[in-house]
């Protein structure tokens, strides 16, 4: 009887430490297929670089405004549109695309051309994704707007990587930061199809065409236009002038740099339809080929400015300056 005791009793000692063995790698080596991947969420508060200003986010805006209909269309394109109480500029716009139309054409305007201190103070909004128009100057003070409890993000990309790194901070700031980088991809890669398609042709010499009154109201080099008619494969003929990113230039001027392709921005007034028939009937723009052959690009100014259109500018940029490639 103690010799069956004393087995059973050391059997039972010999399993215990497989047993905790086996329990310890259980709990730190978990099976790969029980974690589930989810979205990251945001630990506030968070600070960024805005441009060389830094923005601290305490918590998850609620009450956004854009300001401008680029901003507008990127927070929607990043299913954000039910954040926002309130838009402006909309009479630089002519409308959103089509796969954000049901969701932007609902949301409220703050107001239809630029923002005002008084809208924007008593808008009970808690951030602002904004254009660099409004800011600074006559337009709204980032360091009023933080006294009245509203933190700004401003929108002034002039490269493709400043607007890719806003996209990342606004999927950061509001806990979508997947939706954020899949959409920069899909960007990327209508990008590249793009430059693959165009790599070995000619640039044609392009005139960017924004108003004219007394001379071209046009886009320099180191506006955000400008380099995205350069990516898809047009040459600005005013692209040396690095000063400021809008300027004038005379109607000689233009004539001078023989510009291929004109290219239109379209808004509310004048129309683009209104601009062509100014320069088939100036004496001196007449003159162009470009306007001889009607070779006239038309693009929405909400189109070229920084925000969810890169992509979808360089394409329509792309086709018309090689419609035989497309």
């Amino acid at each position: 009887m103690k010799k069956t005791l004393f087995l059973l009793l050391s059997l039972v000692l010999a399993l215990v430490p497989v047993s905790c063995a086996k329990k310890e790698t259980l709990s730190t080596n978990p099976p790969a297929e029980t974690t589930a991947p989810v979205e990251n969420e945001s630990a506030y508060p968070l600070t960024f670089d805005n441009y060389e200003r830094a923005v601290t986010v305490a918590a998850k805006p609620e009450r956004v405004l854009a300001l401008g209909p680029n901003t507008a269309e990127l927070l929607v394109a990043l299913g954000l549109g039910d954040k926002i109480i309130g838009t402006s500029l909309r009479n630089h716009s002519r409308g959103p695309l089509p796969e954000y139309a049901a969701i932007y054409e609902t949301l409220p305007e703050l107001n239809h051309s630029g923002a005002t201190r008084e809208a924007v103070i008593t808008s009970g909004a808690d951030f602002i994704y904004g254009i660099d128009w409004e800011f600074g100057g006559a337009g709204l003070d980032v360091d009023e707007l933080a006294d009245y409890g509203i933190t700004t993000y401003i929108n002034s990309a002039v490269t493709i990587p400043q607007q890719y790194q806003e996209i990342r901070d606004i999927g950061k700031i509001f806990g979508v930061g997947d939706a954020a980088e899949s959409f920069i991809a899909d960007q990327e890669a209508r990008v590249a199809a793009v430059t693959n398609k165009i790599a070995r042709q000619t640039a044609p010499n392009v005139l960017i065409c924004d108003s004219i009154n007394a001379g071209i109201f046009t886009a320099s080099g180191i506006n955000f236009a400008s380099l995205l008619l350069e990516t898809a494969g047009g040459k600005n003929v005013f692209g040396d002038l690095n000063e400021k990113a809008w300027v004038t230039v005379s109607y000689e001027e233009v004539l001078a740099r023989e510009p291929e392709v004109i290219v239109i921005f379209d808004y509310d007034s004048p129309s683009a339809e209104e601009k062509i028939a100014e320069l088939r009937a100036n004496d001196i723009l007449s003159q162009l080929d470009a306007v001889k052959n009607e070779r006239f690009v038309i693009i929405s100014l909400e189109s070229v400015l920084p925000g969810n259109r890169i992509a979808y500018v360089i394409e329509q940029f792309a086709t018309g300056f090689y419609p035989e490639l497309f």
